[in-house]
């Protein structure tokens, strides 16, 4: 019986399991995408549930229903690839040095959003207030080490602490509040802040 040439058994079983070890590779770097490629394709088929509407103040529809809401896209990505993140949501008060204005103000939690990994932890609380908060704020943190400063309306009060960064901002009825221990992506605060007050 004659051979067909240019076939040989070991070199297709060679060139066989090189292939199959170039994909099985090609699967393990691809893994640690998988959270966000679905959490992209959700959005894309999800879409928007509503278009904000304008106002001079956020209505109860146009505020972040969980926490996922106070993030975008790209600040939502940092915090998940963050090394050993995990994201705990919650109603508990929100983390702060400035305990004697949680007292007075006595906010309404919406949500407390949680956030730890090998890169430290952020806590940032959304809650509801009476709408002098801002001006309270404003004249009770500078004395507990807050830089207090007028943004779009609202007030935004800040303290640092060697490793630890606190941003406290008050407007509109609301309280938005971000305790951030040796984990900052950049302008956390202010992006988190543009969820809640983009109107």
């Amino acid at each position: 019986m004659t051979r067909v040439g240019g076939r040989n058994a070991v070199f297709a079983w060679v060139v066989g399991l090189i292939s199959a070890a170039i994909v099985a590779v090609l699967v393990v770097l691809a893994l640690p995408m998988l959270p966000a490629s679905l959490a992209w394709l959700g959005e894309q088929v999800n879409g928007p549930v509503s278009e904000p509407q304008a106002g001079d103040e956020p209505g109860d529809d146009d505020l972040p229903a969980e926490c996922r809401d106070l993030y975008s896209q790209p600040l939502w990505a940092t915090l998940v690839w963050a090394p050993d993140a995990v994201l705990t949501p919650s109603r508990d008060l929100p983390s702060t040095s400035a305990a004697g204005l949680i007292d007075a103000l006595a906010p309404t939690v919406r949500m407390t959003c949680t956030w730890t990994s090998a890169e430290g932890e952020i806590s940032t609380t959304l809650a509801e207030v009476a709408t002098d908060a801002g001006a309270i704020a404003a004249t009770a943190l500078p004395t507990a080490g807050f830089t207090c400063a007028a943004i779009d309306g609202r007030t935004r009060c800040t303290r640092t602490d060697g490793e630890l960064i606190e941003t406290i901002e008050a407007g509109g009825g609301l309280w938005l509040s971000t305790s951030q221990t040796s984990w900052q992506p950049a302008d956390y605060p202010g992006r988190v802040a543009e969820a809640v007050w983009a109107g």
